[in-house]
């Protein structure tokens, strides 16, 4: 059912603004493809698909069915390797594992509360008998009761930590095993009528207490529709690039638990990937059948409507695939195991997504193209009958940023760099505990251990000493001394006796800057003049060191990292273009976008604005979300300098070929853009503040690609530029390949 009529600005036109929109004098209603002429490889794809229509829906559908099946019967083996070969933190858990130490396990805090004291009659049997059920548990290798060591009880003897170390690494203990240590735990609050508190600290309670919620999802998938039904004035049309959408994201997705059998796959890549996916897999469909669209109200039938958008619009969504995964793929110079399971699995998603896009999509055109056409006349015939234009608005805005080129592109430029300042202060980190709900038990031991013994102690350094114990005795004296520690434990000797590990507890809380500054301190001038001295070897381990050494280590190779995926996007660009300011051009905004969608990040999670909770960006975050904002950001670069190339090489005249590019691409770019928008801010519904992180930048990135850059500086400099748009140097010319994205085919 239709629902309002569209306006004017629905339809795309190449044709010039006075001419209106062309209605066929009869509508044809047949979907049966005729003989293609000649035709690029993109329209003869969609002649297959058209002709096989029914087989090209049901080998998808067979395709993802049975990838599902094969995902359900596997199950997921997700693992999050967040090993750093080459840094202090790494090394020292290797050397306590060589050597038999109970550090070189991750551990769980018990913490314990009662007002009238941890020693008081009644509390202090529930206590030790609580903690001798845990110490039965599996994955349970040690446990140090707070009676044990007076400088695990507070002053005041109200507050005392019992500490559980585990059989390995948070990730590498089964969900369930924690879970039994803190219903274990939990179960002393029950046990007597005292108000003896229980709560339950780690990375590995943290991980074990993580909401999982649809939501996010959910909403994505109905703001997606909205807009869609709102763009296209029908459900049937709108429902064609969600289905598409759909499919690949499916697939893609069985594919990845399949994947994470052979590779290390991260547990928080299938909601990146889900989304992810859907955005990008409406975007494609939606810039393939707006064109298709048009060359219906051009006067095309059906089946040649959609080999014309296919050997149009497909050949802009391949390029504009290509270079997202080239920008994902990127991350795998970053040398982090963490990522590059990640980037795998969102490149491999955007491949799918864009097969989808270019085989599925001319199926799906071919059942339900004649009802379609038919919904698309109706709407350009009213549209036509009152007057309207297309692109009219479009066309007005571009005429207006032409007359002022200058003083839009440095205004415009302007407000990006302000948005942008604020990631020049940007801290990378980890959320702890101190960033989780109020209600969570992690979140509340967090804040009794603060409480109790100084925010410090939520994140202790873990100094590994390889020498005698003298040398272990002198490390203890060497850190107790240094400004920014609270207090030191004594030296604890490994089983072989050759390693002495001392617990460092800083002043200041784990995401402090102070604690940052600590860290490098004991390195770079603590310790090595202690060496000297000594003989022996010293590291600097722990979770909050190796937090910092994640987050230097991105820092390090960003660069390397920036240079691979601009330089080869750039290249491509040149290459499909022809052009040497076109590729520069792409790239210098992009960065834009970044760098100001990091700035929002940076005022809202790092300053805490809008309520947020203060605290460093994620250290992934800023890689994350240039990959996919660079490759992203592309789709419409390419779109809409395609459509001006297209207008430039037909009447040779830059400026009209500006303002046409803007006028049929205008209002089909912000639609994608909004879409994006929506699915990637339903990333805030969910309780991980990492995906918090992610939706919010994302979204941020691309509504001021679409309104500010492709609306008015894109323009604004093609404007500058001229002709020399499409100047690209001689030799260049001739070493460079030859790609197109217009079509010299006739169908």
């Amino acid at each position: 059912m239709n629902t309002s009529p569209a306006s004017g600005d629905d339809i795309a036109s190449n044709t010039p603004p006075t001419t209106g929109v062309r209605i066929p004098p009869t509508p044809e209603t047949a979907v049966t493809p005729a003989a293609p002429g000649r035709g690029g490889v993109f329209a003869r794809l969609a002649f297959w698909s058209q002709r096989h229509r029914w087989a090209a829906l049901l080998l998808w559908v067979a395709v993802v069915a049975v990838i599902a099946a094969g995902a359900r019967t596997a199950g997921s083996t997700y693992h999050n390797d967040f090993l750093l070969p080459g840094t202090d933190s790494q090394a020292a858990t290797d050397l306590l594992k060589k050597h038999g130490s109970a550090q070189a396990g991750d551990s769980v805090q018990i913490v314990f509360k009662d007002e009238t004291g941890l020693r008081a009659t009644g509390i202090r049997p529930r206590v030790e008998s609580t903690l001798n059920e845990v110490r039965g548990l599996p994955g349970v290798v040690t446990v140090r009761s707070p009676y044990a060591d007076s400088a695990a009880m507070s002053r005041d003897g109200a507050i005392g930590y019992a500490t559980v170390t585990l059989a390995g690494k948070a990730q590498d203990v089964p969900k369930p095993d924690i879970v039994r240590i803190i219903d274990t735990a939990k179960s002393a609050e029950q046990s007597g009528k005292s108000g003896l508190r229980v709560e339950l600290g780690g990375a590995a309670v943290r991980a074990a207490q993580e909401q999982k919620s649809g939501s996010a999802e959910g909403a994505g998938l109905i703001a997606a529709l909205v807009v869609l039904v709102l763009l296209f004035g029908s459900v049937a049309a709108a429902a064609l690039p969600l289905v598409t959408a759909l499919f690949a994201v499916g697939g893609a997705i069985g594919l990845i638990v399949l994947a994470s059998h052979v590779f290390t796959v991260a547990d928080f890549t299938p909601p990146v990937m889900m989304l992810v996916g859907l955005a990008v897999g409406v975007d494609y469909a939606l810039l393939i059948f707006y064109r298709y669209r048009h060359e219906i109200t051009d006067g095309a039938d059906a089946s040649t409507a959609t080999r014309r958008a296919m050997d149009a619009a497909g050949r802009t969504v391949f390029f504009a695939g290509c270079t997202v995964i080239i920008a994902l793929l990127g991350l795998v110079a970053l040398g982090l195991g963490a990522l590059q399971g990640v980037a795998l699995a969102v490149a491999l998603t955007v491949l799918v997504t864009m097969a989808a896009s270019l085989t599925l999509l001319p199926a799906l055109l071919a059942v339900f193209g004649g009802r379609i056409r038919r919904q698309v006349l109706r709407q350009a015939a009213k549209a036509h009958a009152k007057g309207r234009v297309t692109g009219r608005r479009w066309r007005a805005l571009a005429d207006a940023v032409q007359h002022r080129p200058l003083p839009v592109l440095l205004a415009a430029t302007a407000a990006l760099l302000a948005l942008s300042a604020p990631a020049l202060g940007l801290r990378l980190g980890f959320a702890d505990a101190g960033n989780d709900p109020a209600s969570s038990t992690s979140r509340q031991a967090y804040d009794l251990l603060a409480e109790g013994f100084g925010p410090g102690f939520n994140g202790p350094l873990v100094v590994v000493g390889k020498g005698d114990q003298a040398a272990g005795a002198q490390l203890r004296s060497a850190l107790a001394a240094t400004d920014g520690v609270a207090a030191t434990t004594p030296p604890i000797p490994s089983p072989d006796g050759s390693l002495s590990t001392v617990l460092v507890f800083p002043t200041t809380a784990p995401q402090d800057k102070g604690t940052t500054d600590l860290v490098h301190e004991l390195r770079d001038h603590v310790l090595p003049p202690l060496e000297k001295r000594t003989g022996a070897n010293f590291l600097v381990g722990g979770s909050t060191a190796a937090a910092q050494d994640f987050a230097d280590r991105v820092s390090a190779r960003m660069p390397l990292f920036i240079a691979i995926v601009v330089g080869l996007s750039s290249l491509l660009l040149m290459t499909v273009f022809r052009s040497l300011l076109i590729p520069l051009k792409a790239a210098v905004l992009n960065l834009l976008s970044i760098s100001a969608a990091l700035g929002v990040i940076t005022l809202v999670f790092q300053h805490g604005w809008f309520g947020a909770q203060p605290g460093p960006v994620e250290a992934f975050i800023p890689v994350m979300i240039f990959a996919i904002v660079f490759g992203l950001s592309m789709d419409y670069e390419v779109f809409l300098v395609s459509r001006i190339h297209e207008e430039w090489v037909r009447t040779q005249d830059h400026a009209h070929a500006v303002r046409e590019g803007l006028a049929a691409t205008g209002k089909v770019i912000t639609a994608a853009a909004s879409i994006m928008i929506v699915v990637f801010a339903a990333f805030m519904l969910s309780p991980s503040r990492m995906l918090q992180q992610f939706g919010l930048g994302l979204a941020t990135a691309v509504l001021l690609d679409a309104l500010i850059i492709r609306c008015l500086i894109v323009p604004a400099a093609m404007q500058l530029f001229g002709t020399r748009a499409w100047w690209l140097p001689a030799p260049l010319s001739r070493r460079l390949p030859r790609l197109s994205l217009e079509s010299n085919h006739i169908l």
